[in-house]
């Protein structure tokens, strides 16, 4: 399966377009990474515990997406888009969507 944030790929003809396809992920930082990053926040310098956790749930909806275009009949997905949020009463949930149009080549 081929993933691009695209609309075409070079190379590769499209030759049937099958739909959006899109996929959520919600993921809690726990309070240990919640401290952590309060600390960083107050000091300076890079949350290595949000990071870890932004990066697993980017790789968990991409993963997702392909599976859902899979369902679909396609072979890859073009035109993807990335979205990052904060979620919960008091935002300590991260939400990572994704969508593409699934498509064969």
């Amino acid at each position: 399966m081929i993933l691009s944030t695209t609309p075409t790929l070079e190379g590769h003809p499209i030759r049937q377009y099958h739909g959006v396809v899109t996929s959520e992920v919600i993921i809690g930082a726990n309070i240990v990474r919640d401290i952590a990053a309060s600390v960083r926040d107050f000091f300076g310098g890079r949350s290595q515990s949000y990071e870890t956790v932004l990066i697993e749930a980017k790789q968990t909806a991409l993963q997702e997406l392909e599976n859902r275009a899979s369902q679909m009949g396609a072979n890859a997905v073009v035109g993807i888009d990335l979205d990052y949020e904060t979620v919960g009463a008091s935002g300590s949930m991260l939400m990572v969507t994704a969508s593409g149009t699934a498509v064969s080549i």
